[in-house]
């Protein structure tokens, strides 16, 4: 049962996070659109990630409030995060020339060294939560079923 309750606890952890951090990007759209065109990304990209990447957000929020749904989420969180977490670190490894941020909201205000320590926490409840789920798989997968005579 603690089990049960540490991945619903993280999983409202990371629906809380994916659901702010989008909606902060669809209610400032043109900021979050001239922030990614000044990403060392191609430019070329930017139509496309100013919307896949809020409504990907959106989805993994999805996926992680339904039971059945909710190890995608947390896979899905955790490959996201991750990414996040590998461009933090190349920022702070001065690979860019330039390291605008286009996070949402407050999330923006963090410096890189904060935002490094903020997404490591975020990708490794997202582990924690697959190692939970997938024990939890494995606990109900032992359970045989006993006919009552």
């Amino acid at each position: 049962m603690k089990r049960k309750l540490i991945v619903t606890i993280i999983c409202l952890l990371l629906f809380g996070l994916f659901l702010y951090t989008s909606a902060s990007k669809f209610l400032a759209f043109n900021r979050f659109y001239d922030e990614l065109n000044n990403q060392p990304l191609p430019n070329v990209l930017t139509p496309i990630i100013v919307w896949a990447l809020p409504i990907t957000e959106i989805i993994l929020s999805l996926l992680l409030m339904s039971n059945k749904t909710q190890r995608i989420g947390l896979w899905g969180s955790f490959i996201l995060m991750s990414l996040f977490t590998i461009y933090t670190g190349l920022v702070l490894l001065r690979t860019f020339e330039r390291v605008p941020c286009s996070c949402g909201g407050v999330i923006s205000s963090l410096t890189w060294p904060q935002h490094l320590v903020f997404n490591l926490f975020f990708t490794g409840i997202s582990l924690a939560g697959i190692m939970l789920t997938k024990q939890n798989n494995a606990k109900l997968k032992n359970i045989t079923y006993t006919p009552v005579t």
